[in-house]
């Protein structure tokens, strides 16, 4: 199969060359164009999402050998999540080679997080059927880079540290509010207040609802810390 220009500068990007690039045009294809000649990619975003999470579970138990279940198992949400995968999307420019229908093609389905996620974990798995674990393994670790270094920092859910902190205090869990929402269809913009019992509340703005939520969560725990 020949390859195009930007699919190779992407091969680049990625830092992996295919020897079968047709999986990786396979794992580019969103569903809004797949037909019955024309595979999409769900089927491997569903084999990403396992490699990808073998990948990360093996690196964290290796990195830290006393480190309890429960410890480990919100590291590895953290680093797994779809907007962990989205990040790593835009870090390689994938939504610039993502194989889109039209109508998602207009409503800017290139720079959305949930297609982007998606994308990410279809092209672990091309890495996995074009080269194998180790190969593939090796790819992820590199593209997450710092990330699993700081993952104790970013495991922390601010949701949850605000409600122990408020029900420490014998309050009320935090209560949210959307408190009104811009942007087109393809870029909303959530804003979200979250406020407890005692008046103090935070807003934030986010491309989702739970990450305006999380922010919010997050500075008003953090004023709450500091006074």
């Amino acid at each position: 199969m020949k390859v195009s220009a930007d699919l190779a500068a992407f091969m680049t990007r990625l830092g992996h060359t295919f020897e079968k690039p047709e999986i990786l045009v396979r794992a580019l294809t969103h569903s809004s164009l797949g037909s019955a000649t024309r595979p999409d990619n769900q089927r491997l975003e569903f084999l990403g999402d396992r490699v990808l999470g073998l990948s990360m579970a093996e690196a964290l138990f290796r990195a830290d050998r006393a480190a309890s279940e429960g410890q480990l198992a919100p590291r590895f949400n953290a680093l797994v999540r779809k907007e962990t995968c989205a990040a790593v999307a835009r870090e390689i420019d994938l939504g610039a080679v993502l194989k889109l229908g039209r109508s998602e093609m207009m409503s800017g389905g290139r720079r959305k997080e949930a297609l982007l996620g998606d994308a990410m974990e279809a092209v672990i798995a091309a890495v996995y059927l074009d080269a194998g674990f180790e190969v593939a393994k090796a790819l992820v670790l590199r593209l997450w880079g710092k990330r699993i270094d700081r993952v104790e920092q970013d495991a922390r859910d601010p949701k949850t540290a605000l409600q122990e902190w408020a029900q420490a205090r014998g309050m009320s869990p935090p209560r949210y509010e959307t408190m009104g929402r811009d942007g087109p269809d393809h870029a909303p913009k959530f804003r979200i207040a979250v406020k407890l019992d005692s008046g103090d509340s935070e807003e934030a703005v986010a491309g989702s609802k739970r990450q305006a939520e999380q922010a919010a969560a997050k500075a008003l725990l953090a004023r709450l810390e500091q006074g």
